[in-house]
């Protein structure tokens, strides 16, 4: 077994591999970027390198510096994690050529499985089962309009070396192709580095299906189940859950054979993920194989009680497969939920910013010892309360993994536990999946790649919140951080408010963030009687601190509740009944903010690139006329004219880096 290894990535994927090391005794390495000099995964190893600047491209991708931070610290193997370098068969390649161990595949195993194309036409031999489509060499435009429309629409543009969805286009109708393609190969050219493309027919309503395989260099393959991760938006996964629901067993058989068949025909080792396609009848189909651990591997950790990352380090090292096929056994079942820093409402943009608060269920890292490894709830993490979610990578916050004896039981904890979860700073999509995982498509198994857009009005509708509640715990604290005093403490210990022989009202302006409505409260106490009076209805009001620094308890009318409030200057972030609500407390003595002076001023709706500019001065537009086309997160993002008008200004150009609201261009509207 290796003494050190380099873990040549970032955030969650790193502090995991980090524990496990931690465990087995094996001193870490990290590797960081300016961006990065602060983060947990820094922490989490024993020795740190600096490698560049704060992009992926000035730091995580720069083969050369990584090598050289192997060298410098002595360390015999590197670690890839997922995404970055980790299926660059250069890097793995460099790594042999220095002398240290690739945690991986060989380099021809990941140049085989790197080029779709090429997979595609490798499986076929094996006699594995493929989507019709087109996969050749030839990349001209016009020759693969004429291959798409050969195959029938709907088809699905794919980067040929692509992967995390990126690079993806559904195109519906012939006379939509040329566009798409433009897009999909400027994305697969910024993501990946090679704008090759492939087709395939896409299939409606098919469920994403993966496998989970792993082979050694002495003969052995197996495989540890499999996934099913269905639920996804923007072609990236969202929820992810083992085993896949609903599966015979000889279709799982077949599906696990199939993919060691896969797996041997590209003489693999190392830890691997067959991804199929399946359809409503049980046919499955390759997509394609990452030669890599996956984001999900924690939910097969939890149904099989094994530490995928122990495997890979023994399998590295030369050791055999821990265990053999007939020793493998699924438990229960688990689910996987990424919380991101993004906002779903506005077409799941990668939002930034500072995470001022956070807290997580049984906020406790999962270290995959003996006693935790069949802990219910397990939290993977890379940053903590204070990081900041910042532009240059993927924004994920945590991984949040839920384990039950039944699907039923998982998803009733996972339920109780993303209630549970607070994040005040950057948007994110917690509210979005408790949603997901109470509607009745994915409570009853009834899983697919379009769960998300087929059922968008359902998961985006308004809901009710415990609004008079949290209203309760927000004055609550107001009244507190103002010196106020709780129903029956001293009137000597108050700092304003409290009157000798009589009472007093106080009106207190709110606006509530959500809903973007103002209102005000009127707090009264005579004697030893508090109200609170709201939109016309006065009610008796009583409340407490709890035992904890934000918890609050308060009565108001018949209702009563305990709940969470963090105060980030005049915003009160309410977190009660496993609901989230923000109430801005307004100043009556400071001015209204000016709303004027917005009409037609189209700003930028998160920081990143322009890299298309579609209309110049002078240009008529209509509503929904694409205008500028932004890259953040290696994602493009299309922005669109929100009404006609002409363009009467375009103020920034083609490679411009903008910030989060900057005002692109000025749209004088008809």
């Amino acid at each position: 077994m290796f003494n050190k290894i380099l873990i040549a990535n970032r955030g969650e994927i790193a502090c995991r591999v980090a524990a496990t090391c931690k465990r087995l005794g094996i001193a870490s390495v990290a590797v960081y970027s300016d961006a990065d000099a602060d983060a947990k995964h820094v922490a989490a190893c024993d020795e740190a390198v600096h490698i560049g600047g704060a992009t992926a491209a000035e730091s995580y991708l720069r083969i050369e510096r990584i090598i050289e931070a192997a060298r410098a610290t002595g360390a015999q193997a590197v670690h890839p994690g997922y995404g970055f370098l980790s299926e660059n068969e250069d890097f793995a390649y460099a790594c042999e050529k220095a002398g240290i161990v690739f945690i991986g595949p060989p380099v021809e195993a990941i140049a085989a499985m790197g080029s779709k194309a090429a997979a595609k036409a490798l499986m076929h031999a094996a006699a594995v089962p493929l989507v019709p489509g087109y996969h050749g060499d030839d990349q001209d435009a016009q020759l693969l309009h004429r291959e798409a429309d050969a195959i029938g629409y709907p088809v699905l543009l794919k980067a040929s070396a692509g992967g995390g969805g990126k690079g993806m286009r559904v195109v519906e109708r012939s006379e939509e192709f040329a566009a798409a393609l433009a897009s999909c190969k400027r994305e697969a050219a910024s993501s990946f580095g090679n704008d090759r493309v492939l087709i395939e027919k896409y299939l409606t309503r098919p469920r994403h299906v993966e496998v989970q395989v792993f082979a050694d260099r002495h003969g052995g393959a197996v495989y540890l189940f499999d996934r099913d991760c269905s639920v996804q938006r923007r072609h990236q996964k969202v929820l992810e859950e083992a085993p896949a629901p609903g599966l015979p067993a000889e279709t799982r058989r077949a599906m696990g054979e199939a993919a060691v068949a896969a797996a041997r025909a590209v003489n693999y080792v190392g830890a691997g993920t067959v991804e199929f396609i399946m359809t409503g009848t049980g046919d499955f189909y390759f997509m394609e194989m990452n030669t890599r651990l996956q984001v999900e591997h924690p939910v097969t950790e939890m149904v099989t009680g094994q530490d995928l990352v122990e495997w890979q380090l023994r399998v590295a090292a030369g050791e055999a497969l821990p265990l053999t096929q007939r020793q493998l056994t699924i438990d229960g079942h688990a689910i996987e939920a990424r919380i991101y820093a993004e906002h779903p409402a506005r077409g799941f943009l990668p939002s930034t910013g500072t995470l001022k608060h956070l807290r997580m269920p049984e906020a406790v890292e999962f270290t995959l010892g003996e006693a935790d490894r069949k802990a219910p709830v397990r939290i993977d993490s890379g940053v903590r309360e204070g990081d900041t979610i910042t532009p240059f990578y993927d924004p994920m916050i945590a991984k949040l993994i839920v384990h039950g004896a039944t699907r039923e039981d998982a998803l009733a904890r996972l339920n109780r536990a993303l209630r549970a979860c607070e994040v005040v700073g950057p948007h994110t999509n917690v509210e979005f999946l408790q949603r997901i995982v109470t509607s009745e498509p994915f409570a009853t198994g009834d899983l697919d790649t379009g769960l998300i857009e087929r059922h968008h009005d359902a998961l985006f509708a308004p809901v009710r919140k415990p609004f008079k509640e949290a209203l309760a715990l927000a004055c609550a604290a107001l009244l507190t951080r103002e010196g106020g005093t709780a129903h029956g403490a001293s009137p000597w210990d108050a700092l304003s408010h409290w009157r000798l022989n009589g009472g007093y009202t106080q009106t207190l302006g709110w606006r509530d963030v959500d809903n973007e409505s103002a209102f005000t409260v009127t707090f009264a106490r005579n004697g030893g009687t508090q109200t609170l009076e709201h939109d016309g209805v006065r009610e008796d009001f009583t409340w407490s601190s709890g035992a904890g620094r934000h918890e609050f308890r308060a009565t108001l009318g018949d209702a009563r509740v305990t709940g969470r409030v963090f105060i980030d200057g005049d915003t009160f972030h309410v977190f009660c009944l496993g609901e989230a609500l923000a109430f801005e407390w307004q100043n009556l003595l400071a001015h209204a903010a000016d709303a004027e002076g917005h009409e037609g001023r189209l700003t930028a709706p998160m920081p990143g690139k322009v890299i298309a500019v579609l209309v110049e001065p002078g240009t008529v537009v209509e509503k929904g006329t694409p205008l500028i086309v932004m890259e953040a997160m290696k994602m493009e993002h299309t922005i669109g004219a929100p009404a006609a008008g002409t363009v009467s200004e375009v103020l920034y150009a083609v490679g411009d880096q903008v910030a989060d609201g900057a005002q692109l261009l000025v749209l004088d509207m008809q």
